[in-house]
């Protein structure tokens, strides 16, 4: 079945919209302030170095998380934390490229990442944040489920 879909055309579309999101989240995070590890990304995930923010990989996936925007911590390179608290985190673009998300979210999906990260311990950031994302795949639900 695996071999079947990536041999139609309309998965080639869909590969390139993987790695056009993964590039828009990655240029937009990094537009934003954040440090992509390898500089940028060439495929469809990417390594987040938290290391200048103050918040640590568990704290992120933890408060985004809260907000339903999912992530991992993940070490990066000379970490100086252990790898179950980490300093960066990674994200990838297939799931929401599934759903139907573009650039526009993607870029917007970034600004809330950056939002909740700066506001670490507002527990009312993290709510509007949640509202938000909510909103957005209100308009973009996931198919099969009600």
């Amino acid at each position: 079945m695996g071999f079947y879909e990536a041999l139609q055309p309309s998965f080639v579309d869909y590969q390139r919209a993987v790695l056009d999101n993964a590039l828009a989240l990655a240029s937009e995070l990094s537009r934003l302030g954040l440090r992509i590890v390898s500089g940028g990304t060439d495929n469809h995930l990417m390594l987040v170095d938290l290391t200048k923010t103050g918040v640590s990989g568990i704290e992120a996936q933890e408060a985004l998380g809260a907000t339903g925007i999912v992530v991992n911590r993940n070490t990066i390179p000379f970490d100086p934390q252990p790898p179950m608290i980490a300093s960066g985190i990674r994200l990838g673009s297939p799931a929401v490229t599934t759903r139907g998300f573009g650039v526009e979210e993607m870029k917007r999906i970034a600004s809330l990442i950056v939002k909740v990260l700066n506001n670490i311990d507002k527990p009312e950031v993290q709510k509007q944040v949640k509202e938000e994302v909510s909103q957005i795949c209100q308009r973009f639900p996931v198919l099969g489920i009600d």
